[in-house]
């Protein structure tokens, strides 16, 4: 059985990308969560390759970094599973979910995750106001060029959609205002059952991290 080990649920954006993969994988999985910045974190970092999460586990093989999770269960179980059929579209769907694996460093050194927090009015600052502006005109592009098949930025939910959930996440807790198609697929996102599942969990932690805390 594969395992997957993830960091705080509340926190932790790479461990929901690369938990999101595997659960949409429909591979039998378990996981082991590791509340980050503790001495049991630190007795767990040996064992991870590069010493973060998430990480996944089956038999002897490890894959960490989430796009390369993402592809390794493409590679599993089908790449239409995760990335759209139709060429232009994939192209696409690779390069945004490229951009998010690489960029928007001001976005998320100011809107740091943490699901259980919501700050009506937040003062976002011009360099992530940008990335936010960036992230809404690729969300809108997906929708308007490749999403007519469903709710998600390629019609159904897949591997771009596995990259920006987080960035959902964010968008809710720091109050972002977005334009009609972005507010949607915002809202798609968080409905789906795996998202529902996850931050239900979340709800229910306990660990407190002060440096994710406003």
């Amino acid at each position: 059985m594969i395992e997957i080990v993830i960091g705080n649920k509340a926190y932790s954006s790479w461990s929901l990308r690369g938990w999101l993969a595997v659960r949409h994988s429909g591979l039998a999985f378990r996981e082991t969560l590791v509340p980050m910045w503790t001495a049991e974190h630190d007795a767990v970092r040996p064992r991870l390759p590069a010493g973060k999460v998430p990480t996944v586990f089956d038999g002897d093989v490890a894959v960490w970094e989430s796009l390369a999770i993402i592809d390794w269960l493409a590679d599993r179980v089908g790449r239409d599973r995760y990335w759209p059929a139709d060429e232009a579209a994939r192209a696409h769907a690779r390069s945004i979910a490229a951009e998010m694996h690489a960029g928007f460093a001001p976005m998320r050194q100011q809107l740091t995750m943490n699901t259980r927090r919501h700050y009506p009015g937040f003062a976002v600052n011009a360099e992530a106001q940008a990335d936010i502006a960036r992230i809404e005109a690729l969300w809108t592009e997906a929708r308007g060029r490749f999403g007519a098949g469903g709710d998600f930025l390629y019609g159904d939910f897949g591997a771009a959609d596995i990259m920006y959930a987080p960035v959902v996440t964010r968008f809710t807790t720091y109050d972002v205002k977005l334009g009609s198609v972005a507010r949607g697929y915002a809202e798609a996102i968080t409905a789906h059952p795996y998202m529902r599942e996850w931050l239900d969990a979340a709800a229910k932690e306990t660990w407190i991290v002060e440096k994710y805390e406003y």
